[in-house]
């Protein structure tokens, strides 16, 4: 008689804990006898992938097409790899973000487009997903401490939503602003930082470059908290705290806004905060960044890799643009 070798999928071993027990095995085929003292260790990581895979499975699934215009030159990261390892300060000065974010409320959630407009409007984070078409876009994303990845963002063109807006002739950037919510972001109630909320800033042509995305998702669900649930920008040609988390507010002004970062530490965060190799941190070089996940070390390429669609709107002769 034919076997029915299916198994259930409550059978199913997730895949977050599948490979924290495959880091665990190869641990103990790579150093043998010596491995053991590793157990334990090994063992509490397998217990913090299922935690983090506890709050990923349970996110609503989302379904959008791939856009191959943006492809990869190196594989995706690995999901749990870029959930335990993130910066958001609103809830932790510590890379697991994930342990923090428990009483953070993404529903409901709104998102206020005001300044020089012509049709200001406020809409709801699910009016959004429906009134703009979603999209899948695999981005590299690098951070200003060096380390880098390679995601599946699903979202929308930051310039669908500027164009429903229509901007006066007087416009010449945005002003972000994120949530101020001090009951459920611990961070914001630290003493010596009084920026909270968390904003930032772009020009209206960088807005309306394609590539600048409003992210809803991503790895096929909705955003995790620790990744800016629940819609954040994407900005892949600039450091990482360019792209602002957990957006409540986008307004249209003829100056160009503060930022978070620049006002905290002029010095090292520029307000342009573009790519570039050549052009140090002050602490630290940026030719080299290290892939999260591995041990890969990669060149740092201009503009992140995107120069052919954004560099026509800097010179690399002003330094400006990179700090």
């Amino acid at each position: 008689m034919k076997q029915n070798y299916t198994l259930p999928a409550s059978e199913l071993t997730p895949e977050g804990v599948f490979r924290a027990r495959r880091t665990f095995l190869k641990a103990l085929g790579f150093f043998g006898l010596n491995a053991w003292p590793l157990l334990n260790a090994c063992t509490n990581y397998a217990a913090q992938s299922r935690d983090v895979l506890g709050t990923l499975v349970n996110l609503k699934r989302l379904n959008a097409p791939r856009n191959h215009a943006y492809t990869l030159d190196r594989p995706l990261t690995d999901q749990l790899e870029a959930a335990s390892f993130t910066n958001f300060y609103e809830f932790s000065h510590s890379k697991e973000v994930w342990r923090s974010v428990e009483r953070f409320l993404t529903r409901p959630w709104e998102i206020r487009i005001t300044g020089l407009v012509k049709k200001p409007r406020t809409f709801s984070v699910d009016e959004l997903l429906t009134l703009f078409p979603q999209e899948e876009r695999h981005y590299r994303f690098r951070c200003v401490e060096t380390w880098a990845m390679a995601v599946p963002w699903i979202g929308f063109p930051l310039s669908a939503l500027v164009k429903q807006v229509e901007p006066l002739g007087s416009a010449t950037h945005l002003a972000f602003t994120s949530f101020l919510k001090r009951d459920q972001a611990p961070e914001q109630n630290r003493h010596g930082i009084e920026m909270w909320p968390y904003h930032e800033g772009l020009t209206i042509q960088e807005a309306m470059n394609d590539v600048s995305f409003m992210a809803t998702g991503l790895y096929g669900r909705e955003l995790a908290k620790q990744h800016g649930a629940p819609i954040r920008l994407v900005l892949p040609w600039k450091y990482g705290f360019k792209s602002i988390k957990s957006v409540v507010e986008i307004r249209f002004t003829d100056r160009q806004p503060t930022t978070f970062w620049n006002s905290i530490m002029p010095r090292e965060y520029g307000f342009w905060a573009n790519i570039n190799p050549a052009v140090p941190h002050p602490r630290w070089s940026q030719a080299k960044e290290d892939m999260l996940g591995s041990n890969e070390s990669r060149p740092t390429m201009l503009y992140n890799g995107y120069a052919e669609q954004v560099g026509h709107m800097y010179s690399l002769d002003n330094k400006q643009y990179f700090v």
